[in-house]
């Protein structure tokens, strides 16, 4: 199947009445913050709460009657088997879903739940390839047909109708489209619509900076194995970019910015607290490069958010990474002299009014002369940190900062 504009208009028809026509909406906030017209392309009101339905209905709906009967296999981070779970109970053909370990509870509920009895849910592995290669050995020991996330021409062509959407709702096409990247079934369709029907749009491609495989494989000229992975941002969190995806990403050579993760945290919380929008943290990867890229000003740019699937379990968590990336948050150990007062001349003559301990809790109370402690504080402004230093330094007290890339730091965020 060619990956062109005309496969995204037939995957379009076969989706109506199925997928959610998701609304474009202004954004304010973005939009006083870059100067540009934000839009945003709410994916995460689809049935599934994000675009993956679009590739997964797409691809099992042009099945056969024998790939029917012999059902479907699949790998997912969490969407693309809500999607296929989805498309297994309006089209009822049974699929099996192979999950890793890191997939949130909330998805994995949602898959059983969408299936409608149609699914079997397997969790493999600590990462999307394990189960991914655990989807392929079932298929082959089967016969089911696999449905892959991202790496398929009627899944890439699906998700690609998205940009074709925009540009009918927006009555044209806008100047910038801006897209989440984990294995680049999304952008790859997008690029190849706009490539052909719009090609003056900029695709810009947002990637986790702990997992930014599209980059990389552009790169290294091939899709290649990232050494290190990190899987917070789950719905994205891919170690090597589609053989296909990376073909059409090397043919139109999208615009890429690889975005901390703390970063995509705080947006989440922005989000939520100002637009009342709950995403998961690839839902907001999108959104989150915006500042990274910088638009024009005047331009009409519309940002895809592209998962609305959160554990709120996850919260604590990253309103901790948030705080982390902005600089608000920081840890020490801290050697505090055994004296009555030690603590209170702490809080009194080094913390700022508005400094606070989050977090204090001895390590070691065997020493009579000093009391070691991990202590957690959170700046009012994260611009005093250089001031809590010296005051810190001035102090009878001994202290050392926890780097954010020291082991130990990993047990606390």
């Amino acid at each position: 199947m060619t990956i062109d504009a005309r496969a995204v208009d037939e995957a379009a028809e076969r989706l109506a009445g199925v997928a959610t026509r998701t609304p474009l909406q202004f954004n304010e906030r973005l939009s006083a913050v870059t100067g540009a017209s934000i839009w945003l392309k709410r994916e995460d009101l689809q049935p599934v709460r994000s675009y993956k339905i679009r590739g997964a209905y797409n691809l099992i709906a042009q099945l056969d009657g024998a790939q029917r009967s012999a059902g479907v296999v699949c790998a997912s981070a969490g969407n693309h088997g809500q999607g296929v779970a989805f498309a297994c109970a309006r089209l009822g053909i049974h699929g099996r879903i192979f999950v890793p370990a890191t997939t949130p509870r909330q998805k994995r509920e949602r898959i059983l739940a969408l299936g409608e009895g149609r699914v079997d849910l397997a969790v493999v592995g600590d990462t999307y390839d394990e189960a991914a290669a655990a989807a392929r050995l079932e298929a082959g020991g089967t016969g089911a047909a696999i449905v892959p996330a991202f790496d398929d021409a009627r899944t890439i062509v699906g998700q690609g109708t998205v940009a074709k959407e925009i540009v009918d709702q927006f009555g044209r096409a806008p100047d910038v489209l801006v897209a989440p990247v984990g294995g680049g079934g999304m952008i790859a369709g997008c690029l190849a619509y706009l490539g052909e029907r719009h090609p003056e749009v900029a695709v810009v491609g947002a990637e986790p900076a702990g997992a930014a495989s599209m980059a990389a494989a552009l790169a290294a000229g091939g899709p290649v194995d990232l050494d290190q992975l990190d899987t917070f941002v789950d719905g994205a969190a891919v170690r090597r970019i589609g053989d296909l995806t990376f073909e059409v990403a090397q043919r139109y050579r999208p615009d890429l910015y690889p975005v901390p993760e703390g970063r995509i945290c705080s947006e989440m919380l922005a989000l939520y607290q100002t637009e009342g929008i709950v995403t998961e943290p690839a839902g907001a990867l999108a959104a989150a490069s915006l500042g990274l890229y910088r638009p024009e000003p005047g331009q009409d740019v519309v940002v895809i958010v592209s998962g609305g699937n959160n554990d709120v379990s996850r919260y604590a968590e990253i309103l901790e990474r948030s705080l982390v990336y902005e600089g608000r948050k920081h840890y020490f150990l801290v050697n505090f002299p055994q004296e009555p007062g030690a603590l209170r001349r702490f809080l009194d003559e080094v913390l700022g009014p508005d400094d606070d301990i989050t977090h204090f809790e001895y390590v070691k109370r065997s020493n009579r002369e000093v009391g070691p402690a991990l202590v957690g504080i959170e700046l009012g402004d994260p611009d005093s940190l250089a001031d809590l230093l010296l005051k810190m330094d001035a102090s009878p007290i001994t202290f050392e900062i926890v780097a954010s890339d020291s082991p130990f730091y990993r047990f606390l965020v």
